[in-house]
């Protein structure tokens, strides 16, 4: 038999009988109670059941870390999509990553309300007590499509992934399997602690001429003491949000007749707004920084040569092209697709509201000679830009 020799964080080198996992060199080094659900391997992360067949560095990932909470969130997605599974046979789950503040699982399904989420909850906790352990399965391209041929979606990202011929994993929990790279927690009696949180509509891909689909949020957290103060922390963040403020104190007025996002200042609004103002112009001024006006809209040519059109052409407003020279494109049975074409190309010319300020600035910057002894030229603008945002980014 061989054996290998394994370094620990602490500059321990031990010696094992090749085909250990990282579970067992954990708990070796650490007692049964380490905390951890993941371990890395050289630098990178894996499942606690991954196979240590060389000599290699071995560090645990504790559940309370940053790289543990991303592996918690992610395998909460999974057990949310399980419970949405058993509870909506009809369900076709697409992607579920974790983000910043939890966790997110995107299903084709009929449209649920928020008072659906105390069921799947109640599912995705019966599920974590029955402690299905979770596996890391590898399978051939003709396998996964085999396991995913009922769900578009899935093949989909087979086929924009996968290289021909190319094999991937993925992980099942009872009877239920997602595709994944992993790493994963080691059984779902990890994912106790959980919250969904709220429910909202989606678009497949982000892209809103593809299918729209149900996305369900969540928290999860190592313990339940954190998941507690997790949620208090929301609720008071809820008192504190400048939408419940703004009305509440009337500083703003949002209306729909104007348009989500785009904020009309009250007198009182006013006046915070102008003391903030002063308060970062006198610490701009402090710091160096000349503040500049720029005006709200600019060339075409400006944005292509600064990449913003047409690389982010979809998140900004339409551009804006002569009267007289639309006309006689329309007269000319021009279709906007062709237009947008010609605006690409460059072959006609418009202007376009600005979406960042720095162009322009750097056309001041350019418009005279300037001696390495004058930089760094510190140039700040109170200026307004302007995106074509999707609902729910400009939060």
């Amino acid at each position: 038999m061989s054996m290998i020799h394994v370094t620990l964080p602490d500059g321990t080198v031990n010696e094992y009988a090749a085909g250990i996992t990282c579970a067992e060199v954990i708990t070796d080094a650490m007692g049964k109670k380490h905390g951890c659900l993941a371990a890395k391997v050289n630098g990178t992360e894996y499942d606690m059941s991954h196979v240590l067949d060389e000599n290699c560095s071995v560090e645990g990932i504790r559940s309370d870390s940053d790289e543990g909470i991303h592996i918690l969130r992610h395998s909460a997605a999974h057990l949310l999509a399980q419970a949405v599974m058993e509870l909506y046979p009809d369900a076709l789950p697409t992607i579920g990553p974790a983000i910043d503040r939890g966790f997110y699982y995107d299903f084709a399904m009929e449209p649920i309300a928020e008072s659906d989420l105390k069921a799947i909850e109640k599912k995705m906790k019966e599920l974590a007590r029955r402690n299905f352990t979770v596996e890391r399965v590898e399978l051939s391209e003709e396998d996964l499509r085999e396991h995913f041929i009922d769900n578009p979606y899935k093949i989909e990202i087979i086929d924009d992934k996968l290289e021909d011929g190319d094999g991937s994993t993925i992980y099942k929990q009872g009877e239920w399997y997602d595709l994944c790279l992993g790493p994963h927690v080691p059984n779902t009696s990890r994912l106790m602690f959980i919250k969904l949180t709220s429910v909202s509509p989606a678009y497949w891909r982000g892209d809103q001429d593809r299918e729209q689909l149900v996305r369900i949020y969540g928290l999860v957290e190592p313990t339940k003491d954190a998941l507690r103060e997790t949620l208090h922390r929301m609720e008071e963040a809820k008192k504190r949000d400048h939408r419940k403020l703004g009305k509440d104190l009337q500083l703003f007025h949002i209306d729909e007749e104007v348009g989500q996002g785009l904020i009309l200042w009250t007198p009182r609004g006013a006046v915070i707004r102008q003391e903030l103002q002063d308060f970062i112009s006198h610490h701009l001024r402090r710091q160096g920084y000349k503040q500049v006006f720029t005006p709200h809209i600019g060339k075409l040519d400006l944005y292509r040569k600064s990449g913003h059109f047409p690389y982010y052409q979809e998140s900004q407003y339409p551009p804006l092209v002569e009267r007289d020279l639309m006309k006689k494109l329309a007269d000319e049975g021009c279709t906007c697709g062709e237009l947008s074409n010609l605006m690409r190309t460059g072959e006609i010319e418009g202007y376009m509201l600005k979406p960042m300020n720095c162009p322009h600035h750097i056309k001041i910057y350019a418009s005279q000679s300037r001696s390495y002894r004058n930089l760094p030229l510190r140039l700040a603008e109170f200026g307004t830009v302007y995106r074509w945002e999707q609902s729910g980014e400009i939060s």
